[in-house]
């Protein structure tokens, strides 16, 4: 049972998922409604958001039920941060499913002790993506200094820091012709096709609106947004251990076994070395892998050592989109 105050608002945040024609697998987390607004600017505002953003209030431990367009429904519960993942066999899904592929749904709490008070609405939207069997490749990128000046590389990331937390969405400038590179892959080399777009990120999910919201902004397309949990951000994991955005991918290519992929990425984190393991272990997956430099000599000596004896996937170290659109449209992805 939940507790709360009646002046209190629940939502539901439904994130950009993905799933099959035979399995549906649906994500997202169930907070108290801190009312962020996105677009607004001055330091004392950003502040606040940064705070909500990070100083949630979750709905624990609670029931909910997942309802798609044909009535068929699927339950769950949230977790322990309030976090859910409602995955479930069911047939036929992809008929469900509009011209791009997105699958959607609404999910409610089905908590009898919720009153109605403190609900406001019981009704959220989300969506699945479902990739269509028409599509030549996916497309798996990372986000932060891939396609959104953030400045990870910096020193003690000063600048990622004050970029994500003391800018709001719609002022984060995206790095130039990112936007359009992407479409030309979405659409392929026919310029109609429909290959699916995922953005993975090792940020936590409390920045998964500010980064939709971004996204939409600046016209990227449409895609399932993977982050991670804020409390494993501090974990010490296992020298064995894979990190998260590892993880991610790897399902992605588990999900689609038929459907090879591009990743890209920066010259700034551990991109490379997530991406050259993954590629060596699926070298029929993976048909390119792009990096963009970032203005780090040392890192940069280190990415260009990585590929100097590496002949697996065809890499590219990119100053900007023009030479990525270049080498795709020599290669016949777009």
């Amino acid at each position: 049972m939940v507790f709360f105050n009646k002046k209190d608002k629940l939502q539901i945040i439904a994130f950009q998922s993905y799933g099959t024609d035979t399995h549906i697998y649906a994500r997202g987390r169930a907070l108290e409604d801190e009312q962020i607004g996105l677009a607004e600017k001055g330091i004392l505002k950003l502040i606040i958001n940064t705070w909500k953003r990070f100083g949630t209030d979750e709905v624990r431990n609670t029931g909910l039920t997942l309802k798609l367009p044909d009535g068929r429904t699927v339950t769950g519960t949230t977790d322990n941060d309030g976090y859910y993942l409602l995955e479930e066999p069911s047939a036929n899904l992809e008929a469900l499913t509009n011209e791009e592929g997105w699958l959607p749904y609404e999910i409610s709490y089905n908590d009898a002790s919720l009153k109605r008070e403190i609900l406001h609405q019981n009704r959220f939207p989300g969506e699945v993506l479902i990739p269509s069997k028409k599509a030549a490749y996916g497309v798996i990128s990372d986000i932060d200094d891939t396609i959104i000046h953030t400045g990870v590389a910096s020193f003690l990331k000063w600048r990622a820091v004050f970029n994500t937390f003391f800018k709001n969405a719609g002022s984060r400038s995206p790095l130039k012709g990112a936007a359009n590179f992407y479409h030309l892959l979405h659409r392929g080399k026919t310029g109609k096709g429909v290959n699916p777009i995922f953005y993975v990120s090792h940020s936590p999910w409390n920045l998964y609106r500010y980064l939709e919201f971004f996204l939409k902004e600046n016209n990227f397309p449409k895609g399932p947004i993977l982050l991670r949990s804020f409390s494993t951000i501090f974990q010490r994991k296992k020298e064995s251990e894979k990190p998260q955005k590892q993880k991610e991918i790897i399902n992605i290519l588990k999900t689609y076994p038929q459907l090879p992929f591009i990743l890209i990425g920066d010259s700034g984190e551990h991109d490379a070395d997530i991406y050259i393991e993954i590629a060596q272990a699926h070298p029929d997956r993976i048909l390119a892998i792009y990096l963009r430099s970032v203005t780090h000599r040392k890192k940069m000596t280190r990415i260009r050592g990585l590929f100097e004896e590496y002949r697996t996937t065809p890499v590219l170290l990119v100053e900007n989109s023009e030479k990525a659109i270049e080498h795709a449209r020599e290669n016949g992805f777009i």
